[in-house]
């Protein structure tokens, strides 16, 4: 298998695009190389820890609504044409990521990382849920076969909290600045949301140069 790095942050809408698009071009290519692992990063590493109110947060991100508006316009409609309905709206809090990438540093330990990844997606963008609260960090673990109870203990304590930061740390001294990026066994970044038709010409590629060396 080829190791597939996402790095990303459950709050970005363009990393939610771009995985989806990625999915898209993995269910076309079934027989696929790629191991995928989810890697830390907060676009908003100094929010509070209880996060804030939506409204605030975009009047001080974009001067309010109808910046928002502005900037979000392409994100909609990229996620339209991706099949996907994001729902700002339904949004009430910015949360804080810190701990919902704690639960997918747990969820790869169990072996449901990537659907956790999804889910957090959908909570937030789709259901508005509040992904920094963690009852309904726990709800969602639940809803992958996750102990529930255990994982509300994990999310009270520090547990991986320096684990976390540790590896958000190391990808921004790569020069990392942005999610999502892609990191192809280690060695080559694909930076942003890329379209179905560059990940099959990747996979085809990959597939490729395999059998070549086989």
């Amino acid at each position: 298998m080829i190791r597939l790095d996402i790095i990303s942050d459950p709050v970005c809408p363009w990393c939610y695009i771009g995985k989806t698009l990625l999915d898209q071009a993995l269910a076309l290519r079934p027989d696929h190389p790629f191991e995928i692992h989810w890697q830390p990063f907060q676009l908003n590493p100094e929010m509070p820890q209880g996060g804030m109110d939506r409204k605030q947060y975009l009047e001080a991100k974009f001067g309010g609504r109808e910046g928002a508006i502005r900037a979000y316009a392409p994100v909609l409609e990229r996620a339209e044409a991706a099949g996907l309905a994001i729902d700002f709206a339904a949004i009430p809090r910015m949360p804080n990521t810190l701990d919902a990438h704690r639960l997918l540093h747990w969820a790869e330990v169990e072996g449901c990382q990537d659907p956790m990844a999804m889910a957090l997606f959908r909570a937030c963008f789709e259901e508005g849920r509040d992904i920094g609260d963690h009852e309904v960090l726990a709800d969602i673990a639940d809803g992958l076969s996750l102990d529930a109870a255990l994982i509300r203990r994990l999310l009270a304590s520090d547990a991986d909290r320096d684990e976390i930061a540790e590896r958000e740390a190391r990808f921004r001294a790569m020069g990392i600045t942005g999610v999502p990026t892609f990191i192809v066994n280690g060695q080559h970044a694909l930076p942003g949301c890329r379209p179905v038709e560059t990940w099959l010409k990747v996979i085809d590629e990959i597939t490729s140069l395999r059998e070549r060396t086989v």
